[in-house]
């Protein structure tokens, strides 16, 4: 195999631990928002308001994107792993969960404590399934074989390349 094959294929695992460093700094920022809320209730609560609706924006297309694209290429591509998926996918649908509530409490202006408290659940559902995803899914997707979007399967925060917009990650 030539570099440039090597480089092809290592892609996939690079994209998804960028996509996840991304939407940790999405949540430190939202995080950041709601600290600044408290001192200054209109300005901050309209930052909060946006930054807390871009993070649930690119962690739902982020998971709705591996399920859709990621996953079922994995399964087909590595039926061992299909255990592994199914509990990554219950995961999204408890996150889900927890942004829907992060978001009601936003929209019926929750005050800082509550929020706070909303992200914190986030943050560390999030923090676990990211490390159990990484620890299960890198290696087998630096040999992922998958002609897709990168926005497509790893969501907005995913960079495309600068050459065109397909990734040029191989075959189904």
């Amino acid at each position: 195999m030539g570099e440039g094959e090597k480089t092809r294929l290592l892609t996939w695992s690079r994209e998804l631990l960028a996509v996840h460093e991304r939407l940790r700094e999405a949540l430190r920022l939202t995080r950041g928002a709601l600290a600044h809320g408290t001192e200054a209730p209109a300005p901050a609560a309209r930052d909060l308001l946006l930054h807390c609706h871009g993070f649930c924006v690119a962690l739902t297309g982020h998971h709705e994107g591996e399920e859709r694209e990621m996953f079922p290429a994995l399964a087909q591509q590595h039926p061992n792993l299909r255990e592994a998926l199914r509990e990554l996918r219950q995961d999204h649908s408890m996150i889900a969960h927890l942004l829907a509530g992060l978001q009601a409490a936003v929209e019926r202006s929750a005050g800082p404590a509550e929020l706070d408290r909303h992200l914190e659940g986030v943050e560390a559902v999030m923090e676990s399934h990211f490390r159990y995803e990484e620890r299960r899914l890198t290696a087998v997707l630096q040999t992922l074989s998958l002609d897709a979007d990168v926005q497509d399967v790893l969501g907005p925060l995913a960079e495309r390349p600068r050459s065109g917009p397909r990734t040029g990650r191989g075959t189904q």
